[in-house]
């Protein structure tokens, strides 16, 4: 699994031929271990990863979370807003979570604007 996640602000053309792009690489037999997000505008990227949100990542990284109310306790915030947190990285794949340990494969989130893009 690729251990570096490169995050995008761009426009939906742009994801699309990122895929296809991969798609022909693994049907030509190339191996292809590589992970994207796309966030439609800058915005969105920077509510997503906020500073809190970025912390919480990097103490998963470091130190793995068994769940997210010790995840809360460690970081010594708030359980509903840890939860939130959590629910938010995990719908955009930069956190994972098997059944109630949480863990990102990720030392390094690489992030690029596109600045032609609508």
């Amino acid at each position: 699994m690729a251990t570096k996640i490169q995050v995008h602000v761009d426009d939906l053309a742009a994801m699309g031929k990122r895929f296809v792009d991969a798609w022909h690489r693994a049907q030509a037999g190339e191996p292809v271990d590589e992970a994207h997000v796309t966030f439609l505008s800058f915005q969105a990227m920077t509510e997503t990863l906020s500073p809190r949100r970025l912390e919480l990542l990097r103490f998963v990284r470091q130190h793995g979370a068994a769940s997210v109310r010790e995840l809360a306790v460690s970081l010594g915030r708030d359980y509903k807003n840890v939860h939130q947190d959590v629910g938010a990285l995990e719908s955009e794949g930069l956190l994972l979570r098997e059944g109630r340990r949480l863990s990102t494969p990720w030392n390094e989130v690489q992030a690029s604007i596109n600045l032609a893009s609508a």
